[in-house]
């Protein structure tokens, strides 16, 4: 199979170097422009600014969809330049730059594979997707979501690469999800010399901390792999004045949660005075079909020497909000651990262009779905 590596080095360079973690507009311009110039796919922008290429029917019997999100956290100073755009530099076979590994490196691999594959059958469908707001919560997957968008199986191209071994890009057939919580303690304040005419809300909260610690750790099984989730106080405030017995009190707990399981952190509420919010719920995701995971995991194998495996992957990604609607998942990547998110964040080119490999291995496989 032919790769285009200078094309996905160029069309990940380009990219980069648009600024999207304010604004993702201008790298979703960027990008419907390539599909439009570039493929005879049906080429849409909903109204949260996905965009969605669709090569086939409407309504197709099997739908396969290339999931990415264009959108970058914050980046460093020293990834910015002068003028604005973001820096992109090649160093000894690696691209970097704010959003080369997490995730605009893959997106690029993506959009190749997705215009070259050759979809064989009149009732399969292929699409490329990029979503918005990833990295503030599944902003633009939910979107879709909730305006009807439907697919049958995605490969997300989250990292997926150095999981069972440095260099080999894995499938993951798994991930945890986050859900983050406050505990709000209230009570009466009174003199801290008279602590009997109040009531402590720094002692209630202590109590609900108590609930915490005892509980066990959520786990679930899938395809074979034990999934352990976790429950952790992080952050506790409270109190105004030395000499006052604090009126209220907020903990902040931090649980990763699993397939189908999540720690009953409801329990807190038992104690008076004491109330359970919910801040964020990241889904976790689970492949529900080994035939597909392993259908990744040969096109994984066929394009690299190394032996790649399936893995669970520790972070949330789109993969969970696709997965709760009835996709059927997996996470396959050029990212490695360690990188996304960093001052120092890059991609491997030659990784890169396996991916596009995997990618479209995948998709003219799509005879061997449904």
């Amino acid at each position: 199979m032919h790769t285009p590596s200078a094309e996905i080095e160029t069309v990940t360079r380009d990219l980069v170097s648009i600024p999207s973690h304010d604004d993702e507009a201008t790298a979703g311009d960027a990008i419907e422009r390539w599909l439009r110039a570039e493929t005879d796919a049906d080429v849409t922008r909903d109204g949260a600014g996905n965009v969605i290429a669709r090569r086939g029917p409407d309504d197709p019997d099997v739908s396969l969809a290339l999931v990415g999100h264009h959108d970058v956290v914050p980046p460093a100073a020293a990834q910015v330049e002068g003028d604005g755009d973001y820096l992109v530099e090649e160093r000894d076979g690696r691209l970097y730059g704010r959003g080369t590994a997490d995730m605009k490196g893959a997106v690029a691999a993506s959009m190749c594979a997705f215009r070259d594959a050759s979809v064989t059958g009149s009732d399969r469908t292929l699409l490329f997707v990029s979503f918005v707001g990833e990295e503030q919560g599944g902003v633009g997957a939910r979107a879709a979501l909730d305006e009807g968008f439907d697919v049958d199986y995605a490969v997300v191209g989250e990292g997926s690469t150095g999981y069972s071994a440095p260099g080999v890009t894995d499938v993951a057939v798994a991930h945890k999800g986050r859900r983050g919580s406050t505990l709000v303690a209230r009570g009466e304040t009174a003199h801290a010399s008279e602590p009997e005419s109040g009531e402590n809300a720094v002692y209630r909260a202590c109590d609900a901390v108590d609930v915490v610690r005892s509980l066990d750790f959520p786990a679930s099984e899938v395809l074979g792999f034990e999934l352990e989730g976790s429950v952790a106080v992080t952050e506790i405030e409270g109190g105004t004045a030395w000499n006052v017995i604090p009126e209220e009190c907020e903990v902040t707990v931090d649980e990763r949660t699993v397939p189908g399981e999540r720690a009953p952190l409801e329990h807190v509420e038992a104690i008076e005075g004491v109330e359970w919010r919910i801040d964020q719920d990241l889904l976790p995701m689970a492949c529900d079909d080994a035939a597909f995971a392993d259908l990744v995991l040969d096109a994984a194998a066929a394009a690299q020497e190394g032996e790649p495996e399936h893995v669970v992957k520790p972070h949330a990604t789109d993969a969970g909000w696709l997965a709760d609607a009835g996709t059927t998942c997996v996470v396959c990547g050029a990212a490695e651990p360690g990188e996304a998110h960093t001052a120092e964040e890059s991609v491997s080119l030659a990784v890169l262009d396996r991916c596009y490999r995997i990618y479209r291995g995948v998709a003219e496989s799509m005879a061997d779905l449904g």
